[in-house]
């Protein structure tokens, strides 16, 4: 597979997400060069924003196994990971596996839960297995977690550790349809009744698992240039340096970062990456990797603002 299939594909998916979701195609976008460049996305709005209904109509047509987990503040670890069970029957214990073994799992509401239960997702976000009782346990090599949260200003929320957030390749913010949008959701989906289906909508499986691994295949192979690969090493290391931010990005924000830039690249049929797939992909990578210093909270300086700055200010390769 070559890039031109890679973006014919994301074309295909694109066009079966849209029959059921409207004005969301930023948050879609990410979810693809997350898919190709095997990260995981985090996606923050209000309720009634359609985050669940997207993860789950992203899943329909990838044809993937998909598992939700319902994060509530009684949720413990082994509600996600499962446990081992003895059975009196054959006198051993029997591995129950959680929601976790899936292909898709939508984390929904994932700072609803104290952080002891967030912190089950960490291997299998990391290195996609789990530790059970000792025992190690494989997940599928395109193991992917869409994860929806809640905004921190709101009641019976915990803010996600910087561990857990560093797993995520995305946070994106998706915040309420214009006018013209909301119109059209009204109309396309205010005759019906019930939480909405995927299949609902026509929204089928379209994608065999042998494209999905062809076109992350294609996507690892593109080549970055080294001004590109200085470009991103710089623009991960000023968060480090900037005054207005009291922690930095890890250097595994750049190593992703630089995957999804590649991903980026051929989601628009380019075999090469530039400048601006870093300098575009770069707020939805840094955001929720950084801290903002005593001062800026103080003076209200939003992250978004700081982060632009930085990316203003550090001069791209031509």
């Amino acid at each position: 597979m070559n890039v031109t299939d890679v973006k014919a594909l994301a074309d295909t998916i694109r066009q079966d997400v849209a029959k059921a979701i409207i004005g969301q195609d930023e948050a879609v976008e990410l979810m693809l060069i997350a898919l190709f460049s095997s990260g995981h996305v985090l996606l923050e709005g209000p309720p009634g924003t359609a985050k669940t209904f997207l993860a789950q109509c992203f899943a329909r047509v990838l044809g993937l196994d998909f598992g939700r987990i319902q994060f509530t503040p009684d949720l413990m670890p082994g509600d996600i990971l499962g446990s081992n069970l003895f059975n009196f029957q054959t006198s051993q214990f029997t591995l129950t596996r959680g929601p976790v073994f899936c292909e898709l799992l939508l984390a929904d509401e994932i700072n609803r839960t104290p952080p002891k239960t967030q912190a089950a997702l960490l291997e299998a976000m990391q290195e996609r297995a789990v530790t059970i009782d000792g025992e190690t346990h494989l997940l599928p090599d395109r193991f992917m977690v869409i994860a929806t949260q809640n905004p921190i200003e709101q009641q019976g929320v915990y803010p996600l550790p910087e561990a857990q957030l560093d797993r995520f390749l995305f946070k994106h913010l998706m915040g309420y349809p214009s006018a013209d949008e909301e119109k059209r959701i009204v109309a396309h989906h205010g005759a019906r009744f019930g939480a909405p289906r995927p299949a609902d909508w026509g929204i089928e499986p379209k994608v065999e698992p042998a494209a999905l691994a062809g076109a992350i295949a294609a996507v690892e192979a593109i080549p970055m240039v080294g001004e590109v690969t200085d470009y991103v090493v710089a623009l991960v290391r000023a968060t480090r340096e900037a005054p207005d931010l009291e922690g930095g990005a890890s250097p595994r924000a750049a190593a992703m970062l630089a995957g999804a830039a590649r991903a980026r690249a051929a989601l628009d049929g380019r075999d090469y990456v530039i400048p601006d797939d870093v300098k575009a992909l770069a707020p939805a990578v840094l955001r929720h990797r950084v801290l903002l210093s005593a001062a800026a909270e103080i003076e209200g300086r939003p992250v978004e603002g700081v982060i632009q700055r930085l990316i203003e200010a550090i001069e791209a390769p031509r």
